[in-house]
């Protein structure tokens, strides 16, 4: 299934691992690592992160909305999916 991240950008929520926020220094240095090894999405077309995406294969996602947003998505794509909506 995949959600809406923000600015017309998509990913896969099977893939997600976790949704934290850019906040702390260790979230603060994962996403570095991944800019220099080049494994980092920007998806956040220029404004402030918000939301750090960690994906199974060891990419992260950076966007603009808020974690407890992208959750409140993924949560309610779920949710269609059990009830056949999806």
């Amino acid at each position: 299934m995949l959600i809406h991240i923000g600015f017309g950008n998509i990913v896969n929520t099977a893939k997600i691992i976790a949704i934290v926020s850019p906040e702390s220094a260790p979230v603060k240095r994962l996403v570095q690592s991944a800019k220099e090894r080049g494994m980092a999405i920007d998806a956040t077309q220029g404004r402030k992160t918000k939301a750090v995406l960690v994906m199974e294969n060891s990419q992260v996602v950076l966007s603009a909305l808020l974690p407890e947003t992208i959750a409140g998505r993924v949560q309610a794509g779920q949710e269609d999916w059990e009830d056949g909506d999806a």
